[in-house]
């Protein structure tokens, strides 16, 4: 899941790590009820400082994807389909900013995206 965590990148790594988290819960990569890696684990893992990944955890229970307990850890909520379906909104949206910042990296032309679109999802563009 954190495989792509980019130390340079101009998001913070605690963003990179919630978004992360937040795509394996809407997903059901990790189902409501999963107790997520301890702070102290996950920073091991990564080899980041702990508060980094608080941050994160902090940012996920802001934002109602877990539900922090004392003493116990953090877990998966289950969230409801707006939150899902704005997520995926979210999701979709960076997707998409990623493919045209490397068709510009390309020189591909955004009709000659809308055209393999179109062919590779059936002709719906």
């Amino acid at each position: 899941m954190f495989e792509r965590l980019d130390p340079r990148s101009p998001t913070p790594l605690y963003a990179q790590i919630a978004d992360r988290v937040k795509v394996a819960i809407v997903t059901r990569e990790l189902p409501p009820g999963t107790l997520l890696e301890s702070v102290r684990g996950l920073a091991a893992r990564l080899r980041i400082n702990p508060a980094t990944v608080v941050q994160a955890y902090r940012q996920l229970e802001t934002e109602g994807y877990v539900e922090m307990r004392q003493g116990s850890g953090s877990y998966v909520r289950e969230i409801n389909s707006d939150l899902r379906t704005r997520e995926q909104g979210r999701q979709a949206e960076a997707l998409v900013r990623a493919l045209l910042a490397e068709a510009g990296a390309r020189g591909i032309q955004i009709e000659v995206l809308r055209a393999a679109f179109a062919k590779l999802s059936g002709g719906g563009a």
